[in-house]
């Protein structure tokens, strides 16, 4: 007699969280980020990055100096909040840090779509609200408030979170170097790995930050962010 079919087992708590996860660092997940390069293609077409080595050490650069000490911080924050208008203040303070128009208004774009897939799919009562709060203008809007809605509420530990949100930035502006220098897909995957360290570093000094450090990012990434609006022909929208 065949074997009777039986239902699949649920996923334990910890592992949805993490499935979660996973899917919203999808780098196939629509949220648009594969059209910004965050300042990248200005260095691009100054000629300072032109290979591995050289987008190796630009991309561990932005991780330190502009994606750790604001989105990252950012993760911690809504993560551990203890009320909403602990989150609100999160996505008030990245808006309000980000200086170049272009990556302010990237950041917004990417994050009310991270809300709608994370609404659509893990809905729960903050995500909810942050999401009814972008539709009404009352908060911007950031990929890394999104993201860190849907892990903290499904279980998943700050760490984590922030170890997968950083990663996920650096391999979305790899696969960019990948087509914008071009450096080839096997180049890429070296970078990705060369960077592992670099994220478990960032994740330990997101631990240590005082809110006072949020924002310290770096000049030169700004300005080249700036910079990219008036770029004669450009690949990217950032």
């Amino acid at each position: 007699m065949p074997s009777t079919p039986t239902e699949p087992a649920a996923a334990a708590p910890g592992a949805a969280g993490m499935l979660a996860v996973l899917q919203l660092c999808d780098s196939a997940l629509p949220t648009g980020a594969f059209a910004h390069s965050l300042g990248l293609e200005t260095y691009i077409d100054d000629g300072t990055v032109g290979d591995e080595p050289g987008f190796l050490a630009w991309v561990r650069h932005c991780l330190h100096h502009q994606v750790v000490p604001a989105e990252g911080w950012a993760v911690r924050a809504v993560a551990t909040a203890t009320d909403d208008d602990a989150v609100w203040r999160a996505d008030d303070l990245l808006a309000a840090q980000a200086l170049p128009v272009q990556i302010r208004d990237a950041a917004s774009a990417m994050g009310r779509r991270m809300a709608e897939i994370g609404a659509e799919n893990f809905p729960s009562p903050r995500l909810t609200a942050y999401a009814d709060r972008l539709r009404a203008g009352t908060s911007r809007g950031s990929p890394a408030v999104a993201f860190a809605l849907v892990g903290a509420d499904l279980g998943v530990a700050w760490e984590h979170l922030a170890g997968a949100y950083l990663f996920s930035t650096v391999t979305s502006l790899t696969q960019n170097a990948v087509r914008g220098i071009p450096i080839g897909q096997s180049a890429g995957q070296r970078v990705l790995r060369a960077l592992h360290d670099d994220v478990a570093r960032g994740v330990e000094r997101i631990g240590r930050m005082a809110d006072d450090e949020f924002g310290a990012t770096s000049p030169g990434l700004e300005i080249a962010q700036m910079r990219h609006a008036w770029q004669r022909a450009r690949m990217f929208m950032s």
